[in-house]
């Protein structure tokens, strides 16, 4: 089992910052990928940013510029640093992991964070 545990959301104004946290625990072997996703009200879940092992990234469109994603593996932590927040970045955002097994890949979730951005 693993366990992802996030932290940082919460209520900010427009333009302002947030960083959010996810360190994972339990049984990590091998993890590739880091991300973050969000799911607005009535809307579907959506990539926000990723970082391979590697340290490559990519980021949604929508957030190129304004987020930054980053991962420090002895911790098996990710992290997202939000800047210039929008109101239209107001949602809950979801951890995930992917880990490596031989030929078999392994995603977990960790249990959202709200954050709103609103005036």
């Amino acid at each position: 089992q693993v366990q992802l545990v996030e932290s940082g959301g919460g209520l900010v104004h427009p333009g302002g910052s947030l960083r959010l946290s996810c360190a994972a625990s339990g049984t990590i072997f091998s993890i590739n990928i880091m991300g973050w996703y969000r799911q607005a009200p009535g809307k579907e879940r959506e990539l926000v940013a990723r970082i391979y092992s590697g340290g490559i990234t990519n980021y949604a469109d929508s957030v190129k510029g304004r987020f930054t994603i980053a991962r420090d593996n002895a911790k098996n932590t990710v992290y997202l640093q939000m800047n210039s927040l929008k109101p239209e970045d107001t949602a809950v955002y979801y951890c995930q992991i992917s880990q490596i097994r031989g030929l078999s890949s392994y995603e977990s979730w960790g249990q959202g964070t709200q954050v709103t951005v609103s005036s």
